[in-house]
């Protein structure tokens, strides 16, 4: 019962809720990239604890494209009567491909009371067209905090990065440990025995194998959530926390298999290599964080001996 309602997400576009409280200086807390697919690379084993520590151990990773994210506006937040509330915006002149799509704000600076700013977050757009593997067109615009340092070096450094580019590196580094989120792989309506892993009955039922045993008894008079039954499966937005970021790359050709990724094809712009899985298919846009409940050791950059370009068309 840990993911319940186990309905379809509100959007293929995962939403950040939370987010951790920021260094001693000021920096981008998110970023956004499509995943491409997976690969396993050979990498010395930097975790102290482990049994395989210092020597040369086999890992599988997640590629994930991150072409570079344009800065549309400025929103700055206080506090009111339920939390923290909108109270201003400076937007920068953006791209045709983001106005097209959706209604943008004016440019220009607007007047904010500032001694009422508490968080101040950037407006980004993705830019999709520059990605091979990707059939969307139309960008995507996202909101990322700016955290470390006071409230006043967070402005000057949000103001400074108003209508131009950020990259991956602007988020974070190779070693650095982040949260992924995205929306997983759709199932469609599945039955009780694959949706929640009950038991198909004995050969002597009679009527349905593979349904639970009984709904619950008569009283109450009404089938409790709690029982295991068929509907949505996948399409839930998942967090991984803390993912290790192994390799940060600006040439796509350098990571990408023979042939491509499976449903994706190549690799064109910066990527990012991560430690294991994250949710979600190919193509689908995933979301970046700084780690909220951060684990792990801290290193400086991961030893890695080989990296399998073989091809993953299963030929």
């Amino acid at each position: 019962m840990a993911y319940s309602p186990r309905k379809r997400a509100r959007s293929e576009i995962p939403h950040i809720k939370n987010w951790p409280e920021g260094g001693d200086s000021p920096k981008i807390q998110g970023f956004a990239g499509f995943k491409a697919g997976m690969t396993h690379t050979l990498v010395v084993d930097y975790r102290p604890t482990s049994t395989t520590s210092g020597m040369e151990v086999q890992i599988p990773v997640t590629v994930v494209e991150t072409p570079p994210m344009g800065v549309a506006a400025l929103r700055f937040y206080g506090r009111g009567e339920n939390g923290l509330e909108v109270i201003g915006e400076e937007w920068a002149k953006v791209d045709k491909e983001l106005s097209r799509s959706r209604k943008v704000g004016k440019p220009g600076p607007k007047e904010v009371n500032l001694e009422r700013v508490e968080e101040i977050r950037i407006l980004a757009y993705t830019k999709p067209r520059v990605v091979s593997g990707v059939p969307k067109k139309s960008s995507d615009l996202m909101e990322f905090r700016i955290g470390g340092g006071s409230i006043d070096n967070r402005i000057e450094y949000a103001r400074g990065l108003l209508g131009k580019e950020i990259t991956i590196r602007d988020f974070s580094k190779e070693g650095d440990m982040i949260d992924v989120i995205g929306v997983t792989k759709g199932k469609g309506f599945q039955g009780s025995v694959k949706r929640w892993g009950v038991k198909i009955q004995s050969h002597k039922n009679s009527k349905n194998r593979r349904d639970a045993g009984n709904l619950g008894p008569w009283h109450p008079a009404y089938v409790r959530s709690t029982v295991p039954q068929g509907g949505q499966m996948g399409y839930h937005q998942r967090i991984e926390f803390n993912k290790r970021v192994l390799r940060i790359g600006d040439e796509g050709g350098e990571i990408t298999p023979k042939g491509g990724f499976l449903n994706y094809g190549e690799v064109r712009n910066s990527y990012v290599v991560i430690h294991g899985t994250i949710p979600g298919p190919a193509k689908r846009l995933i979301k970046l964080r700084d780690p909220i409940r951060r684990k792990g050791v801290e290193i400086e950059k991961p030893e890695i001996n080989y990296v399998s370009l073989a091809s993953k068309q299963g030929i």
